[in-house]
């Protein structure tokens, strides 16, 4: 059977490759990004109650009324934005179901989107599977900030969205009010909508603030903001995400939506919003998280990487290049095999797979597996 494919750059993520080389060979996994730790005991106690109170058929199809009221509490809390959580608020299965329904709800064939290069992996792949074409307008080095006249120079009569990231993933840069006012004066006049991915919303670092799009009057109209549980509460597997965005915005994303998934596992949806009572269990994560930056970037001071802390997110980047030319994915294999220290490759997250002698390591891990791995570090040869 021959088969046209849709996406035929596309193969296994690197994520995919990385943990199960990691795997094979017994090293450290701080590629893919995920905790080392489990989530709070109360809330797998609070999972068992709902499932044992036999919560266990489809739920709403927007997410359960509770969770979406603790959303929109915590939107207020944290952001001061007050949100309709039955109009503006839709619970999903994982922060990648909410981007792609966001991208399939308003791109039609033909349209552009602005991807700020590098990206997520998968940005592009929800694009072009809804007919649009990317349109890559790359971040600046060192930091991955946004030059704003590239965006601006990027932007025609095709361009439906822009799609951005904040805390960003890989590089941790943190958005400043600057790039949120930049931004609504380049969309505010225009049919241009908005896609922002903010899944590390609660990990920043030094006191930075996250500055969610939905604190701009301008880009609250126009965006979809995603976000996600697995990051804030240690568990990613159970891909519970979630879309804001304003009523009609919604209204278009919601038709999406029933298509995808329909809803999301009833009881982790009731037990998140019993737990989530407690502010305090989300507005202290960016300090939990620094306590390991802090930590693993002062055990990098010893090796022979260099690097700048984080911002933001809970991965940290360190450069190579001063010491050799080779492959960043060649060396990421290489490191995994000889020292047991498992990272991610730079260059997978650019659209033209740039080499920039990058190497991102997640430390969302016990302090001792941290340690461990740093010890590894320490020993490298490159």
């Amino acid at each position: 059977m021959t088969i046209s494919s849709k996406l035929p750059e596309v193969g296994t993520t690197i994520f995919t490759v990385m943990s199960k080389l990691a795997s094979d060979c017994g090293a450290i996994n701080l590629s893919q990004g995920f905790p080392g730790f489990d989530c709070d005991p109360e809330l797998l106690d609070l999972v068992d109650q709902y499932m044992r109170a036999g919560l266990n058929q489809y739920g709403p199809m927007s997410g359960v009324g509770a969770l979406r009221q603790r959303i929109a509490e915590k939107s207020k809390l944290v952001y001061g934005v007050d949100l309709d959580s039955e109009s503006e608020v839709t619970v999903v299965s994982g922060a990648t179901e909410a981007l792609y329904a966001a991208v399939a709800a308003v791109v039609k064939l033909g349209d552009e989107v602005i991807l700020l290069d590098p990206a997520y992996d998968s940005y592009a792949p929800a694009v072009k599977l809804n007919g649009g074409i990317p349109v890559y307008v790359p971040l600046e080095m060192p930091d991955f900030s946004v030059d704003w006249e590239k965006v601006k120079t990027a932007i025609t009569a095709k361009t439906r969205l822009i799609m951005v990231n904040t805390p960003h993933n890989p590089s941790g840069y943190v958005w400043t009010q600057n790039d949120l006012d930049t931004l609504a004066e380049l969309v505010q006049d225009s049919a241009i909508l908005v896609v922002s991915d903010e899944v590390y919303e609660h990990i920043t670092f030094d006191g930075r603030k996250h500055l969610s799009l939905l604190t701009h009057p301008v880009l609250r109209a126009k965006t979809f903001v995603c976000g996600s549980f697995g990051k804030t509460f240690h568990v990613t597997g159970w891909k519970i995400g979630f879309c804001l965005a304003p009523p009609r915005l919604t209204e278009e994303f919601r038709k999406i939506h029933q298509f995808l998934t329909f809803g999301t596992v009833p009881p982790l949806q009731y037990a998140l919003a019993d737990f989530m009572s407690d502010p305090s269990r989300y507005l202290g994560l960016s300090d939990f998280y620094q306590k390991k930056r802090d930590l693993f970037c002062e055990g990098l001071k010893e090796t022979p990487f260099v690097f700048t802390p984080a911002q933001g997110s809970f991965f940290q980047m360190v450069s190579y290049g001063h010491l050799s030319d080779e492959d960043d994915y060649q060396l990421a294999v290489r490191l995994t095999k000889e020292i047991a220290v498992a990272s991610i490759p730079i260059s997978v997250f650019f659209s033209d797979k740039r080499d920039l002698k990058i190497l991102r390591f997640c430390f969302a891990k016990e302090e001792k597996e941290l340690l461990d791995a740093l010890e590894k570090i320490k020993n490298i040869k490159i």
